[in-house]
């Protein structure tokens, strides 16, 4: 299935949003994977929600800069990785629980991932804030988008079948080769 009726421009969108996705992927990485000289290590929070109790009680100012920087570390892939994909048609619901997905599996593997570095630590809470960042990005960001360019695109995409024919949408699906029982 093919969608839009310029296959550049759709190639083109989708280059750009696997480069993107690349390059924020390899900064995350860098800042959360690599090793810290500390003198001291915490332990690992494997309680829920007790490191954003923990930085509720330092303050507004230290707990906006924690919890918004838990926040932000994934966000952008709420958009990059449905730019990615580079589907403007597609049910908003389904994208964005795709979306959540890939991301809360991304940040556990990032989790998974210090557990092994020096002066990292997992933190539970990390991983419930990477992924409601990814949540909100997509949340107010993809559905605007898609619809702006679904409106500057113009017509609705079209199922090509295999031959190369457009093929009249509700055709009933035919398993060919297959003989009947002696």
């Amino acid at each position: 299935m093919r969608q839009g009726t310029d296959g550049q421009t759709v190639i083109r969108f989708r280059a750009v949003g696997v480069s993107l996705l690349l390059a924020h992927l390899l900064l995350v990485g860098w800042l959360t994977l690599r090793p810290l000289d500390v003198p001291w290590m915490n332990a690992p929070n494997l309680s829920p929600f007790a490191g954003i109790r923990a930085d509720l009680s330092l303050g507004p100012a230290a707990a906006f800069r924690r919890i918004g920087g838990g926040l932000l570390l994934l966000a952008p892939l709420g958009v990059l990785l449905p730019m990615a994909g580079g589907r403007l048609y597609v049910s908003p619901w389904l994208s964005l629980a795709r979306t959540v997905a890939a991301g809360s599996l991304i940040s556990l593997a990032i989790e998974l991932g210090q557990t092994g570095v020096p002066g990292q630590v997992v933190d539970v809470d990390s991983l419930f804030l990477n992924t409601a960042g990814v949540a909100l990005a997509h949340a107010l960001v993809v559905p605007a988008c898609r619809a702006r360019l679904r409106r500057r695109g113009g017509p609705e995409p079209r199922v090509v079948s295999r031959s190369g024919h457009e093929a009249p949408q509700g055709s009933t699906p035919t398993i060919s080769g297959v003989g009947m029982a002696p």
